[in-house]
């Protein structure tokens, strides 16, 4: 538990200090005159700490780019120096947002009149502007890259995800055998309508033993699924699948045919050296390929000498569909006597989600900040003619131009960061590895954050008060009436 917090805290922890000082890198930066200019040296060590994580990240990238199997600790190491190449590039990204926005500040003849004044204003004030840009291009660089990642790494789990049942299927487990009868009572309560064949009902030994189940085709033991007709029925999916008291049914979607079934059994206390029985079986293909087992008709197992007792109860989802609702319900009924898992197929977990919401709530802030730290408010109400919806409108186009500085320079690295990560992300542990799968970069996605952060940034910034908005400006010089009256003339 600690180790994984250590690690949780590395991974969330490197990336945050990095965007910090992306931001103090910014305004340390930035030219504190109108007519400044930035520093040589503030550039080249951005630009060598941009390039140093390009390449580190492109580095980690082509050392797990094979479908192989790697060591999990190395995979950790080199997944942790991918992210260490992509806060790099957001970190030298810091000092060349203040000389964007000067560029932009000197070139902005073919820009609308009112975004080239917002352009000459975050120019003249750099020092204040650039942290807030960098603070929004950082932002956005972190999300889109865990946009891209968190969508590989779940179209490759969705490739490799084994399902505990059939699809639709409720399992209940975890109960002892005196309160059997309970669960089952329980069930059928609060999921009207069941009856007793939409129940399976999968057991085990009640003895203290060995007792595994394989056949001569396969090198692997199979899981073993001792029970009646219902759960035969419950495995294959077809009501027609014989079931006789004497055959094991081999349920898979291989095409190798099984004529027999040997099950290796010993009681504890008796002689260590296993028994081995041999029944006629037969094998029958699953409704879902990825499901699948050996069935045991639960007379052999009985006539071995076995005491059985049920471990699962299963809901057959060809006779009733549980829905998320029902599962509750039933959960809040049988408390702590039972566990019960409903299989519904891959879920992706929903938390990047959240953690892009709050990147993109802190870079709609910096954004907005702007606003009012790039001044010139005495410039605005001059050229707004003292109109009010004049000056929400120049004070709206800032906004915007802000934000579009930001999620444009934040796009490209985080695209570049997020690209890079796919392949250490998606590395397995596995001897016997999966290839990995394509997955689609969600374009649509990052191209609505480029675009719908200026659109929303700025109606924001326009339902501001003018007054706030001015407040700094007018303000920050005296006025006539508090400046001081000369003597009279005596």
């Amino acid at each position: 538990m600690l180790a994984e917090i250590v690690i949780f805290a590395v991974v969330l922890g490197v990336p945050a200090a990095f965007v910090c000082g992306s931001v103090f890198f910014a305004a340390s930066s930035a030219p504190r005159g109108r007519y400044g200019h930035m520093r040589g040296h503030h550039l080249v060590l951005g630009a060598a700490l941009s390039a140093a994580g390009i390449l580190v990240t492109a580095l980690t990238a082509w050392s797990t780019h094979e479908d192989q199997h790697y060591d999990d600790f190395g995979s950790a190491m080199t997944l942790l120096a991918g992210m260490m190449g992509g806060a790099l590039l957001i970190l030298g990204s810091g000092p060349l947002t203040p000389w964007l926005l000067g560029v932009l500040g000197r070139n902005t003849v073919r820009l609308p009149s009112a975004f080239r004044l917002a352009a000459r204003h975050m120019a003249d004030k750099r020092a204040r502007t650039a942290p807030a840009v960098a603070t929004t291009m950082s932002t956005t660089a972190v999300a889109i890259a865990v946009m891209i990642t968190s969508v590989a790494v779940a179209a490759q789990n969705r490739a490799n995800y084994q399902p505990e049942a059939r699809y639709g299927a409720l399992v209940v487990e975890g109960f002892s055998a005196d309160q059997a009868a309970a669960v089952r009572a329980a069930i059928q309560h609060e999921l009207s309508g069941l009856s007793g064949a939409s129940i399976a009902q999968n057991n085990g030994q009640r003895e203290p033993g060995y007792l595994d189940v394989g056949t001569s085709e396969y090198a692997m033991w199979m899981e073993a699924h001792i029970g009646d007709q219902a759960l035969l029925r419950y495995l294959t999916g077809d009501p027609s699948t014989p079931y006789d008291e004497g055959t094991a049914v081999v349920v898979t979607a291989d095409d190798e045919e099984a004529d027999s079934a040997r099950i290796t059994y010993s009681f504890a206390g008796t002689d260590p050296s296993p028994s081995v029985k041999t029944i006629p079986a037969i094998t029958v293909r699953p409704t879902d390929p990825r499901v699948g087992g050996v069935f045991i008709p639960a007379k052999v197992v009985q006539d071995l000498g076995f005491h059985l007792e049920p471990t699962q109860l299963i809901i057959d989802p060809s006779f009733h569909r549980t829905s998320a609702i029902e599962q509750e319900r039933l959960d809040r009924r049988l408390g702590d006597t039972a566990v019960t898992y409903l299989e519904r197929g891959f879920q992706a977990p929903p938390g990047w989600l959240y953690f892009v919401a709050v990147m993109v709530l802190i870079a709609l802030a910096g954004a907005l900040t702007t606003i009012r730290s790039a001044g010139s408010g005495r410039v605005l109400l001059r050229v707004g003619g003292g109109s009010t919806a004049t000056l929400r409108f120049f004070v709206a186009c800032r906004a915007a131009f802000s934000a579009a500085c930001g999620t444009a320079t934040g796009a490209f690295a985080g695209c570049v960061i997020g690209l890079l990560l796919v392949w250490p992300m998606t590395t397995s542990i596995d001897w016997d590895p999966a290839p990995r799968v394509p997955f689609e970069t969600p374009w649509a996605s990052i191209a609505a954050l480029v675009a719908g952060l200026p659109v929303l940034a700025a109606p924001i910034a326009a339902l501001a008060g003018p007054g706030w908005l001015t407040r700094s400006d007018l303000t920050s010089t005296p006025s006539a009436s508090a400046r001081p009256r000369s003597a009279p003339p005596t």
